[in-house]
């Protein structure tokens, strides 16, 4: 399997794979700076076997033995507007975590009874649906730090292949492992968000930045029943990390967003994004207002208010809010709904598991609100347990506000909504069950 050739563009590239390979020393560049401190991470694992899981993507030796996890990187606020120009990765990851501690035995690898061999099919039949040169440019290793390299931005210079550059039966066969991943209702989310990128970018006459082709497949590792693998989707507004282990499946981080959330397109009012703020919405409405005076840590609701979005994997963020043994069972099933939203966009075995895994945790899990309860308020929600974190965040009017009548940076508005799903304490991207069958396994050792 081979990294990114960031050799010259052939006279035979498009446009769009030129473009993007004229990024691609300024991200190895980042990949050298990442690893320049990587071996604080491959410490924390721990063995041979851990050591060997980074080995191929290290591009140096050198490495400060003393170096510790900090908070959100440097790459930006905890939120990750995400500009091209404050994206970076410079740090060990490490995960969220409440206080820079991991909590320990959370995650193990174990059987959960998914089927994986539809998504393992599909994600062959894509792979063997490449050119040579494609699969060149969209194939990592499974610990590549690809994985960590995504972003929601519209402007982010991506890796991987884009829908642009694939056939009509190259893309459909991209269509299939997403269809293999998610769930029909993740699927339509996907297809959404796409659908509205692109009508909005005609409606401000600015398609080259927005529209619905601009999103990139990467595939880490090599698609197998047994040892570890995944795939990403990438692009605005809309990032699916699916990492693969056995019948264990991580799908974190995961951004859902759109600017606007409901759009007339082709005679069709086309809405997303829009379950997740109904489900937050429950959930506060069904507080008393002793428990509401305890979530709501604000009554206004700022432009921008995520912790955790892009180039914050390592954010560090104590519990605040209404703690899950506070509520009724009512109330808990109402927080589980916001779960729901989000877990649901997977397979419904996965979404399964997920869920099951939230639950055992419920009494642990804190959620925190700023903003209005109005039906129409613009309002930001956060779910935080050991095993997951949620954040919902209504933002002011971005780059397509001319789309729906906005002007750009006013007041927070549900017609722009980001979202971002992920699992704490080292699994995102399903790192904490890579560490452990690195650990484990017998041809690893």
């Amino acid at each position: 399997m081979t990294e990114l050739d960031s050799g010259e563009p052939t006279a035979h590239e498009t446009q769009s794979e030129a473009g993007r390979r004229a990024h691609a020393n300024r991200r190895n560049f980042m990949r050298k700076v990442f690893f320049a401190s990587g071996a604080t991470a491959v410490a924390t694992m721990g063995g041979a076997g851990a050591w060997a899981a980074l080995a191929d993507a290290t591009t140096t030796a050198s490495a400060d033995p003393s170096a510790v996890p900090s908070g959100a990187p440097s790459g930006g606020p905890g939120g990750g507007a995400g500009g091209p120009g404050n994206q970076s990765i410079t740090e060990d990851f490490f995960g969220l975590t409440t206080d820079g501690k991991r909590v320990d035995d959370l995650f193990t690898i174990h059987s959960t009874g998914v089927r994986t061999a539809p998504v393992i099919a599909a994600a062959n039949a894509f792979l063997a649906g490449l050119s040579d040169t494609q699969k060149a440019s969209t194939q990592f290793t499974v610990h590549s730090t690809e994985w960590r390299l995504w972003s929601n931005v519209d402007s982010y210079a991506r890796q991987g292949v884009s829908l642009a550059d694939l056939s009509d039966d190259q893309k459909a066969l991209g269509t299939a492992l997403l269809k293999s991943a998610l769930s029909a209702d993740g699927l339509e989310t996907t297809e959404k968000i796409r659908k509205i990128n692109q009508a909005a970018g005609e409606a401000i006459g600015n398609t080259d930045s927005f529209n619905e082709d601009a999103y990139y497949w990467t595939v880490m590792g090599t698609p197998s029943a047994t040892e570890p693998w995944g795939f990403q989707f990438d692009g605005h507004h809309l990032v699916i990390n699916y990492f693969v282990l056995g019948d264990q499946v991580v799908m974190s981080p995961c951004f859902w967003g759109s600017e606007p959330t409901s759009m007339e397109i082709d005679g069709e009012t086309v809405t997303v994004c829009h379950e997740e703020v109904v489900a937050g919405l429950a959930f506060i409405n069904s507080l008393s207002a002793a428990q509401q005076a305890v979530a709501i840590e604000s009554s206004t609701k700022s432009n921008e208010s995520m912790a955790a979005g892009a180039f914050s994997d390592n954010a560090v963020q104590e519990y605040t809010g209404i703690r899950g043994n506070a509520l009724t069972a009512a109330q808990r099933t109402k927080l589980l709904g916001i779960v729901q939203v989000f877990a649901g966009r997977a397979r419904a075995d996965v979404a399964k598991v997920t869920l099951a895994e939230v639950r055992k945790h419920v009494d642990d899990t804190y959620v925190t609100w700023a903003g209005g309860t109005g039906d129409d308020d613009a309002f930001y929600v956060r779910v935080h347990s050991p095993v997951v974190w949620i954040e919902v965040d209504c933002q002011a009017p971005g780059p397509l506000a001319g789309a729906y009548g906005a002007t750009q940076g006013s007041g927070a508005t549900q017609k722009h909504v980001h979202s971002v799903v992920r699992t704490p304490n080292g699994n995102d991207y399903g790192k904490e069950l890579l560490r452990q069958h690195y650990l484990t396994s017998p041809h690893h050792r």
